[in-house]
């Protein structure tokens, strides 16, 4: 059950950053214009994401 969660959780990153990437690129007119926003939003969920993907681990 857990490793489902974990799963369920990389999986739904996965998506946001692939709709957030797409979203900042189309408003944007460099390479800098995307990539900067996009760490910028990606980063703290990535972040998270690895917290509870521990937080997960050790539980079981």
């Amino acid at each position: 059950m857990r490793r489902r969660a974990v799963y369920a959780i990389w999986v739904a990153l996965g998506i946001v950053a692939v709709v957030l990437f797409r979203a900042f690129d189309a408003s944007s007119h460099s390479a800098s214009d995307t990539i900067r926003p996009f760490l910028i939003t990606v980063v703290p969920l990535v972040i998270v994401a690895l917290l509870a993907t521990r937080s997960l681990s050790r539980r079981a």
